[in-house]
């Protein structure tokens, strides 16, 4: 037995953490903790279609190619599979590791890669073909540890409603069996608007919505939306992007003009999003100056 002093003090002790701890509690009940979202934390990738005349032209291996991006001060690199030796065959698993290893090495992530198929191909076992074909570079991915797959809808350009109809049919049953594979193997989807059989940005909205999964995401490419105002395109689809595509410019319709960085900055900003942005340099000579060039004004204006 403890003499009576001594358990009153402990007593009184101890009860006043719990009083404590109570009163918080109910202060907490009374006014929510509002949780601030998530503020945007943004990593450069170069998209190796950057280096599309070299590398098709023989004058450059997708590992020089790499050691560049490495150069360069990238975070991280997006290579297309037609860059692989072989393509549309997917490399063997020694070349993957290979591309992988020299990847980390120096010091670069894999942000993703892709795939060219036409989803909007009339004849059932031709889109067969390019399921497969999808699938088998879904494959590739899990093997190069990138996240995601760049995919397109297809070239198809209906003359009807009605035949627009079917077509976005097949579209959506095609890329639904593509995002579920790729769930299988641990590999998001990324459905890159290109102005082809989807132009505007309710019809993209208009497939991730039809097709109903999480795994699928967009390949945000802000040189691709060509009708309307660009930018209000962008931030539309902005807030599904689990990867973007930014491009040195932009079209309204058929008119092309410098990228305004400020303006897709603020969308990024406002869209809370994270992750890596690739960018993308197009047109005929050296890739390096032009991709240094890029590089300087993203940092000073987007980043």
């Amino acid at each position: 037995m403890l003499p009576t002093n001594r358990r009153s003090f402990l007593k009184r002790t101890l009860t006043l953490p719990l009083i404590a701890a109570t009163a918080a509690s109910t202060s907490a009940a009374q006014t929510p903790v509002l949780q601030p979202a998530r503020k945007g934390h943004l990593k450069l990738s170069c998209n190796m279609f950057s280096f599309n005349e070299p590398l098709r032209g023989g004058t450059m291996t997708l590992e020089q190619a790499i050691e560049a991006c490495a150069d360069l001060g990238f975070d991280a690199i997006d290579p297309t599979g037609y860059y692989f030796t072989g393509y549309p065959a997917p490399p063997d698993d020694a070349y993957c590791f290979h591309i992988k290893k020299h990847a980390f090495r120096l010091g670069l992530d894999m942000s993703g890669t892709g795939v060219r198929n036409d989803f909007t191909l009339s004849e059932a076992s031709a889109r067969d073909a390019e399921i497969a074909h999808v699938k088998r570079w879904v494959e590739v991915a899990a093997r190069l540890d990138a996240p995601v797959l760049r995919i397109f809808d297809g070239r198809g350009q209906p003359v009807d409603k009605t035949a627009y109809e079917t077509t976005f049919s097949q579209v959506v049953d095609a890329v639904r069996t593509c995002v579920a594979y790729g769930r299988e193997h641990g590999v998001m989807i990324v459905y890159q608007p290109h102005n082809e059989f989807l132009k505007t940005s309710d019809e993209v909205l208009r497939l991730l919505e039809a097709v109903g999964s999480d795994w699928l995401g967009l390949n945000l490419d802000i040189g691709s939306l060509r009708v309307g105002d660009p930018y209000e395109e962008v931030a539309r689809l902005a807030p599904h992007a689990y990867t973007w595509q930014i491009k040195e410019t932009v079209f309204r319709g058929t008119v092309e003009e410098k990228t305004d960085l400020t303006r897709i900055a603020t969308i990024l900003q406002d869209s809370a999003y994270r992750g890596y942005i690739p960018l993308e340099t197009l047109g005929p000579g050296d890739p390096v100056p032009k991709l240094e060039r890029f590089v300087a004004e993203v940092r000073r204006d987007l980043l």
